[in-house]
């Protein structure tokens, strides 16, 4: 099996991220002027996700060439995003695109809720074991996340569904990824509880 190579994670971060600002982006310099091709008129938001949806898979791609290696949730990801990204693009409608998060977080939650249900750690496989931590903690923070997903999914619902295109964007932008980043700092405590110490290669 090849080796999972190691990146900066200045990089890595902007692979994952930087998709998501040129989305951000586009959506505001589209929003007032919309671009008439092929007989239809197509605004801000689904020309945002013309350019998000390419940038994304480009982005992957040098991922994966970096590193050998997708985990499961970016892959999960890519293919929702392509899907539901060509559905909005082909049909001129955002409310495909709006409804990709909801389907990631119910899909999320579904799996790891499954997994709990097998006692099987697919959490671990998810985060790519990056947090060393005994089975108890695994099994405690799979639960939390089932629930934060579901939260997720459900918030992206109301917010799509009665708000407008501007408040959405901003939301999936910042909001969702300041929740997610609030949700995995307020673990702290857990992690310091059951965390598991490397093994340094002692022999």
């Amino acid at each position: 099996m090849a080796q999972k190579k190691e990146i900066s994670a200045k990089l890595k971060a902007a692979l994952d991220f930087g998709p998501l600002l040129v989305f951000f982006v586009a959506f505001f310099l589209f929003k007032d002027h919309p671009v008439e091709l092929w007989g239809q008129s197509y605004g801000g938001f689904v020309l945002a996700t013309a350019v998000f949806v390419p940038v994304l898979v480009a982005s992957m791609a040098v991922l994966w060439l970096l590193t050998g290696h997708l985990a499961a949730m970016q892959i999960a990801t890519l293919v929702l995003v392509v899907v539901f990204g060509g559905l909005s693009i082909w049909f001129n409608d955002p409310r495909f695109f709006k409804m990709k998060p909801t389907l990631i977080y119910m899909l999320f939650a579904g799996l790891l809720g499954f997994g709990l249900w097998r006692r099987k750690p697919w959490l671990q496989l998810v985060m790519d074991g990056a947090i060393p931590m005994q089975p108890a903690g695994w099994t405690i923070l799979t639960k939390r996340l089932v629930v934060f997903f579901l939260f997720l999914a459900v918030a992206n619902e109301v917010i799509w569904r009665n708000f407008s295109d501007t408040v959405w964007v901003n939301f999936k932008t910042f909001g969702l990824t300041i929740l997610l980043m609030g949700f995995f700092a307020a673990q702290a405590p857990l992690f310091s509880r059951y965390g598991v110490e490397e093994d340094k290669g002692e022999k």
